[in-house]
């Protein structure tokens, strides 16, 4: 996936290095993400601030080799319980944080917390990585939104697994006092029903999500938590 959009946007970046004069590599996505992120921790204190900057990382990267900007970003740190508000929908353009809430874990990642996750249709898990949110639409769990996974291997099934984002009664502060966690989804990120039209509604149409976990294999192989040099990579995948 992260080569099909280099591609998609290599011309663009070989005119901006002609354009220059110059063959300088521009800066990594880490260093980029560094100040967006800083602006977006000030809205979000109870965000870490490392799975923060890996999501904006994540997102310019994906940007940078061709994907369309947007302009809201979630993120999910299923590092948390699920009794924890785990959830942020930030706008990028206002900086400001739109919602924190639950969200729900699929029922093989785990209980209360997830630690298993996968890209296997009927594992019942959740996945990790980053998304391009889709349509809306209305099935049998009410109005959702559906979404594609944009690394391959880790989440690129997420659409032929019918992973979206819908409301689910279970997703309720009440489940936590009496069970100690909300209820489990079938690899869902399921959200509460009264937040779930404006969660849908402010991410359909092209949004980012970034689902994190301290999972090592896909925090050292991820190619858009481990971006290349954005000038020279970008010019060489045009040649591939």
């Amino acid at each position: 996936m992260l080569t099909t959009l280099r591609r998609a946007g290599a011309l663009a970046a070989i005119c901006l290095i002609i354009g220059s004069g110059s063959a300088q590599a521009m800066p990594s996505s880490a260093a980029t993400a560094a100040p967006l992120a800083a602006q977006l921790a000030k809205v979000a204190p109870d965000l870490n601030a490392a799975v923060l900057k890996k999501a904006v990382s994540a997102m310019q990267c994906a940007v940078a080799s061709g994907a369309d900007p947007a302009a809201r970003l979630a993120v999910i740190d299923f590092s948390l319980p699920s009794a924890q508000q785990r959830l942020w929908i930030f706008d990028l353009q206002r900086k400001s944080l739109l919602l924190q809430d639950l969200v729900a874990h699929g029922s093989g990642s785990g209980d209360n917390y997830a630690a298993a996750f996968s890209n296997i249709e009927g594992s019942h898990q959740s996945s990790i990585g980053l998304f391009r949110t889709s349509e809306s639409y209305t099935g049998r769990h009410g109005y959702s939104l559906r979404m594609d996974g944009l690394e391959a291997g880790i989440n690129d099934l997420a659409r032929q697994r019918a992973i979206v984002i819908h409301p689910a009664d279970y997703v309720d502060p009440a489940w936590v006092e009496r069970y100690g966690r909300i209820g489990r989804s079938q690899g869902c990120p399921a959200v509460r029903p009264e937040v779930s039209q404006m969660v849908v509604d402010n991410l359909k149409g092209g949004q980012f999500m970034f689902s994190y976990y301290p999972d090592e294999h896909w925090l050292a192989t991820s190619e858009f938590l481990n971006c290349p040099q954005r000038g020279t990579r970008l010019v060489a995948a045009r040649s591939e």
